[in-house]
C-alpha cells in the first residue's frame, strides 16, 4: 500500500490505506468479538427505558387514553406530534440509499446501511402512536380493506388517515426489502467466515446462495437499481400524505397547500440530523473514523443547510400567506403562534431550525464532529417542537372563545415518548452486534477513490490471475471485449 498516490483534487472516501481483507476484518469485528462493557451499559440503559415504556403503554391500553392530557378542543397533541416526528426521522435512510445512489454519489457507501436500519426502526416507533391512539389496538386490523362480516362497516378511502396506513406500510415494506437486498453480499461474506453451527446455517439461508460471480453481481446491481427507482417516489410521497392529515382540514394554520413540500423538506432535515447523531457516535465507539470520514459528515451538513433553508422559507411563507390572504382567522392563528401562550415553543422551534443550521456555513464547524453532534441534537429538538407547534397551537384556539383551552402532557405521554427512544436504541444496538453496520462490498468499490495504485504492484504481468468466469457465455463475452472491461468493473466481489 506504500506506493499509493493521493489525488490533489479529490479526498479519499477511505482516509487510511486498507487492503480488501483488512476492510472485511474491521467491519466484521463488532459481530465476531465479545461486546465491550460500553455496549453492555448502553444496551442495559436502552432496554430499561424500553421496559419502562412498555409498562406505561400497557397501563394506558388497560386504563384508556383518558390518562392523556387531551380535551374536547385539543384532540391531537403529543401522540400525533411524536408520530410525525418519527416518520420524519425515517426519511433520511431511503434518501441516502435510493436518491443518492441514483445520482451516483459515492460518499453514501459508508453510511447508507446504518441509515436504512434507522429508517426501519424509526417507522416502527412511529407506528406505535396511531395504534395506541385507537384505544383498542387489538382491533387495528379494522383499518385494512378486506372482505368481512361486519355489514356496512368499511374503511373511508377519502380519509387521509387511511392514506397514512397505506403509505407508511408500503414505505416500510419497500425500505425493508431494499435494506435486505443490499445486505445479501455482506451476509455471504459473514457466512463464509463463520464456522459450522447455527449462526452459519442462518446466514447461509439469508444469503440466498450468493456466489460472488460476475453473473450474480450483474443481477444484484439490476435489482438494486430497480428498487432504488421504486423507493425514490416513496421518500416524497409518504410525508406528503402525512401532511394531508392536516392540509385537507379547514382549521386555520393547517389548511394550506404548502404543507406537502414543507413536510418533506422538514423530514429530510430531521432525518439527516439523526443520521449525523448516530454516525458520530458509531465512528468513535467502533473506531471507524477512517470509514466515516469528515467528508461524509461535511456532505451531510451541506444537505442540512439546504433543507434547513427550505424549512425557513416555509415558515416565512406561512406568515406571508396568512397576512396576504386577509383572512382574520388565519392571521390570528399565526400571531397566536408567535405571541400567544405557546410562544416559547414557537421561538424554540425558530432558534433550533432557522438559526442553528446557518452555523454550518463555517467550515470549521462543518468539520468539527463535536460541534456537528451538538447541532444535530439541537435540530432534532427543534423539529419535534415544529410538529408540536403545528398541532397544538392550531387547535387550542378554536373559532369559539368558549372552546379555547390549554394542553399539558401527562407523565404517561412523556413516558411513552421516552419509551420509543428505548425501542429505537435497543434495535440499533442489536443491529450493530448482529449485522455489518457498513456495506462491505460498496466500501470496497470506492477503496481506490482518489488514489492511484497499480492493480498488482508486486506481481509480474505474465503471472497476474485471470478473471474468474462462471459460465461459457461469460467467457465468450470476455473474448469479445478488452480485458480492461472486466478488470475495472465498479463492484468488487466480497
Amino acid at each position: 500500500m506504500s506506493n499509493q498516490h493521493l489525488s490533489p483534487l479529490r479526498v479519499p472516501l477511505v482516509s487510511e490505506p486498507r487492503s480488501m481483507g483488512q476492510l472485511t476484518e474491521e467491519i466484521c469485528a463488532p459481530m465476531e468479538r465479545a461486546p465491550t462493557w460500553k455496549w453492555w451499559v448502553a444496551f442495559g440503559i436502552a432496554v430499561a427505558v424500553l421496559a419502562t415504556g412498555a409498562g406505561i403503554v400497557a397501563y394506558q391500553v388497560g386504563t384508556g387514553i383518558g390518562v392523556w392530557g387531551l380535551n374536547k378542543t385539543i384532540g391531537w397533541a403529543f401522540d400525533i406530534t411524536n408520530f410525525v416526528f418519527w416518520v420524519g426521522i425515517g426519511h433520511a435512510g431511503t434518501l441516502i440509499s435510493a436518491i443518492l445512489f441514483l445520482f451516483r454519489q459515492k460518499w453514501r457507501t459508508s453510511i447508507n446501511r446504518a441509515a436504512e436500519a434507522m429508517t426501519l426502526f424509526a417507522v416502527m416507533c412511529a407506528a406505535l402512536f396511531p395504534l395506541i391512539h385507537m384505544g383498542r389496538p387489538w382491533l387495528a386490523f379494522w383499518v385494512l380493506p378486506y372482505p368481512n362480516t361486519r355489514g356496512s362497516l368499511w374503511v373511508n378511502f377519502r380519509s387521509p388517515l387511511l392514506w397514512d396506513v397505506f403509505a407508511i406500510s408500503t414505505y416500510f415494506t419497500v425500505s425493508a426489502v431494499f435494506w435486505y437486498v443490499g445486505l445479501i453480499p455482506d451476509l455471504a461474506t459473514v457466512r463464509d467466515r463463520l464456522k459450522a453451527g447455527v449462526r452459519k446455517a442462518i446466514f447461509k439461508v439469508m444469503s440466498l446462495g450468493w456466489t460472488g460471480s460476475n453473473r450474480t453481481w450483474s443481477r444484484y446491481e439490476t435489482v438494486y437499481l430497480l428498487l432504488a427507482g421504486l423507493a425514490t417516489p416513496l421518500v416524497l410521497s409518504v410525508h406528503t400524505i402525512v401532511s394531508m392529515d392536516f392540509a385537507t382540514s379547514v382549521i386555520p394554520g393547517w389548511h394550506t397547500t404548502i404543507f406537502p413540500p414543507y413536510f418533506v423538506a422538514g423530514a429530510v432535515f430531521s432525518g439527516f440530523a439523526m443520521v449525523l447523531t448516530l454516525m458520530i457516535i458509531t465512528r468513535v465507539v467502533l473506531g471507524y473514523e477512517h470509514l466515516i470520514t469528515l467528508r461524509h459528515l461535511e456532505n451531510m451538513t451541506k444537505v442540512i443547510i439546504v433543507t434547513g433553508g427550505l424549512v425557513s422559507l416555509a415558515y416565512a411563507t406561512e406568515f406571508f400567506i396568512a397576512w396576504y390572504s386577509g383572512n382574520p382567522y388565519e392571521r390570528f392563528a399565526f400571531m397566536n403562534r408567535a405571541f400567544g401562550p405557546y410562544a416559547w415553543a414557537y421561538w424554540t422551534m425558530v432558534t433550533c431550525n432557522v438559526v442553528s443550521p446557518h452555523l454550518f456555513w463555517f467550515k470549521k464547524i462543518r468539520t468539527s464532529p463535536a460541534a456537528i453532534f451538538v447541532l444535530s441534537l439541537v435540530i432534532n429538538v427543534g423539529m419535534w417542537f415544529e410538529r408540536f407547534v403545528i398541532i397544538v397551537t392550531s387547535l387550542h384556539r378554536d373559532y369559539l372563545p368558549s372552546s379555547w383551552s390549554m394542553y399539558t402532557p401527562t407523565m404517561v405521554e412523556v413516558g411513552t415518548f421516552i419509551g420509543t427512544f428505548g425501542l429505537f436504541f435497543t434495535l440499533f444496538l442489536l443491529f450493530v452486534r448482529v449485522l455489518p453496520i457498513i456495506s462491505i462490498g460498496e466500501v470496497k468499490s470506492v477503496l481506490g477513490f482518489a488514489r492511484s495504485t497499480p492493480a498488482h504492484p508486486e506481481t509480474p504481468p505474465s503471472t497476474r490471475p485471470a478473471p474468474v468466469l462462471d459460465a461459457p457465455e461469460e467467457a465468450s463475452a470476455a473474448r469479445n471485449h478488452p480485458p480492461l472491461a472486466i478488470a475495472t468493473r465498479k463492484d468488487v466481489p466480497v
